[in-house]
């Protein structure tokens, strides 16, 4: 399904029937699956133990392009929890191969921005943002990403609001979500233009297993350079 450097592991699977509750149309049906999730990688035994001594997780993500009842194909959503020091935790992305957009928002969605990615770019979730990641184009969405593995991911919001603050339409339209009347409105920013992203060494990211790079996603507030 993509490209990997010796086996993989069984990939979780999502369904439509895990997704229904936060579908713009949540009565569509599709019988095949939404996305697979390969999770905890590593290519080396080194990189592997480097990951866990960082207590870090590297994954990738391969969302199939289709519609679901004239929305495009998305990540179910969630939020992270707050670490030690009361700040949330944070994540980065990258693009490998495909499309992505990211749609982040705040838990009251009085902050929500749409960042369109493309293959070799990363886009940072900063501390307090929810995300779903949405397949927009013709083709296969293969995207990375690096996270800590101290949490649990917050599904809560988007099941109980039955989604994001917006859908994305096929054709890029956006409908609002009903169960969000205060949200803000969206502002669109392309990968390169975020900030926090743009300041990492630039190399694909799995080339910063190893490296300094990565402490931010434990201890973001040691980075306010990132996050401002």
């Amino acid at each position: 399904m993509f490209s990997w450097d010796g086996p993989l592991p069984p990939p979780r699977i999502r369904t439509i029937e895990e997704l229904r509750n936060v579908l713009m149309e949540p009565a569509c049906e599709c019988r095949e699956p939404l996305y697979f999730m390969y999770r905890d990688l590593s290519k080396t035994r080194e990189d592997r133990q480097w990951l866990r001594d960082e207590v870090l997780r590297y994954d990738v993500t391969v969302i199939p392009a289709r519609t679901l009842c004239g929305e495009y194909v998305k990540t179910k959503g969630h939020h992270h929890p707050v670490n030690g020091k009361g700040v949330p935790y944070p994540e980065i992305y990258e693009v490998l191969e495909g499309e992505a957009h990211y749609l982040l928002q705040t838990r009251s969605a009085r902050d929500v921005r749409l960042v369109q990615a493309g293959p070799g770019d990363r886009v940072l979730i900063p501390p307090g943002f929810g995300h779903v990641t949405i397949n927009p184009g013709g083709a296969t969405l293969v995207m990375a990403n690096i996270v800590s593995t101290l949490f649990e991911s917050d599904y809560s919001v988007y099941e109980q609001l039955r989604g994001a603050a917006y859908f994305e339409l096929e054709g890029g339209g956006l409908a609002t979500n009903p169960h969000y009347p205060g949200a803000a409105g969206i502002r669109t920013m392309k990968a390169p233009e975020q900030k926090g992203a743009g300041s990492l060494p630039g190399r694909p990211l799995y080339d910063l297993i190893g490296t300094g790079s990565l402490g931010f996603l434990n201890r973001p507030e040691d980075y306010p350079e990132l996050f401002s």
